[in-house]
C-alpha cells in the first residue's frame, strides 16, 4: 500500500510536468508567427494551405509577382471588393466587426468582418472555416501585421498567397493565366474584377467561365473602381 500510494504520489509531479511543457509548446506556436511577420518584409512565403498540399503530394500552381508587375486595376478591384476601408485601417475594420457582431451569433461565423490584413494572417499562419478560435487568434496577429509590414507589401503578400482558382492555382499571376491566359500585369479592368468576385471561394466561383451572378459582381465592382479610382492609393509610389 505504501508503494501504491507513493507512486501516486510521483505521478502527480509528471502529469503536472506534462502539462506545463504542452503549455510552453504552444504558447510557442501562438507566438511564433508574431517572431516571422517582421521577416516578411521580403522573400515569397507560401500559406498554410500551400505547404500542407506540398506536404500531401497535392497541386500547387504560384507565380510570385511583385506588386509592381500587377495591373494597378487588379490592386484597386480587390480592394474595393476584399476590404474598401483598406488603406484607412488598422488592420481590422471595428465598423465591420460591430457590424458582423449585430447581424451573427458568432464573430467566426462572419465573413464580411474580415480585412484583407485578417486574411493575410489566415493565409499565412492559421487555417480556414469558420472558428471563434481561429478569428481569436487572428485579429491581433492582424493588428501586428499592420504595424510591421507596409500596406503595399500587405496586399502584395496576399495577392501571392489567395487561393486564385480550383485545382491548386494561388496568387494573382496564376489566376490570371488560368483564367485569362495573360499575365496579371495585362489584365483589363473588367478581368480584375472577375478574378476579385471570384476571391471569397475560386474553386467554385468560375473566373475563366463566369455565371450570371459572378458577372453581375464583376460589373458592380468595375462601377465601384471607376466611382472610387483612389481606394488603392496606400499601395501606390
Amino acid at each position: 500500500m505504501f508503494r501504491t500510494a507513493s507512486a501516486s504520489r510521483s505521478s502527480v509531479p509528471s502529469v503536472r510536468g506534462w502539462l506545463r511543457v504542452i503549455a510552453i509548446i504552444v504558447g510557442a506556436l501562438v507566438l511564433l508567427p508574431y517572431v516571422i511577420v517582421p521577416f516578411y518584409t521580403f522573400g515569397e512565403p507560401v500559406s498554410t494551405l500551400m505547404l500542407w498540399r506540398y506536404i500531401t503530394g497535392q497541386r500547387v500552381e504560384r507565380v510570385y509577382a511583385p506588386i509592381e508587375r500587377i495591373s494597378p486595376v487588379l490592386t484597386r478591384a480587390v480592394v474595393i471588393a476584399e476590404d474598401g476601408r483598406f488603406c484607412d485601417h488598422y488592420g481590422i475594420d471595428l465598423h465591420e466587426i460591430r457590424e458582423a457582431l449585430a447581424e451573427g451569433d458568432d464573430l467566426g461565423d462572419v465573413r464580411g468582418a474580415s480585412t484583407i490584413t485578417q486574411q493575410l494572417a489566415k493565409n499565412l499562419f492559421l487555417w480556414g472555416g469558420h472558428s471563434f478560435i481561429r478569428k481569436a487568434l487572428e485579429i491581433p496577429l492582424a493588428i501586428w501585421i499592420d504595424a510591421v509590414l507596409s500596406k503595399r507589401r500587405i496586399l502584395e503578400l496576399y495577392l501571392n498567397v489567395a487561393e486564385m482558382g480550383p485545382d491548386g492555382v494561388f496568387g494573382a499571376e496564376a489566376g490570371s493565366r488560368r483564367a485569362f491566359g495573360k499575365s496579371a500585369q495585362r489584365l483589363s479592368a473588367y478581368e480584375a474584377a472577375l478574378l476579385a468576385a471570384s476571391l471569397p471561394n475560386p474553386v467554385t466561383r468560375n473566373a475563366r467561365a463566369p455565371g450570371p451572378g459572378l458577372r453581375r459582381l464583376a460589373g458592380l465592382y468595375v462601377s465601384r473602381a471607376a466611382r472610387v479610382p483612389n481606394a488603392d492609393s496606400c499601395v501606390r509610389r
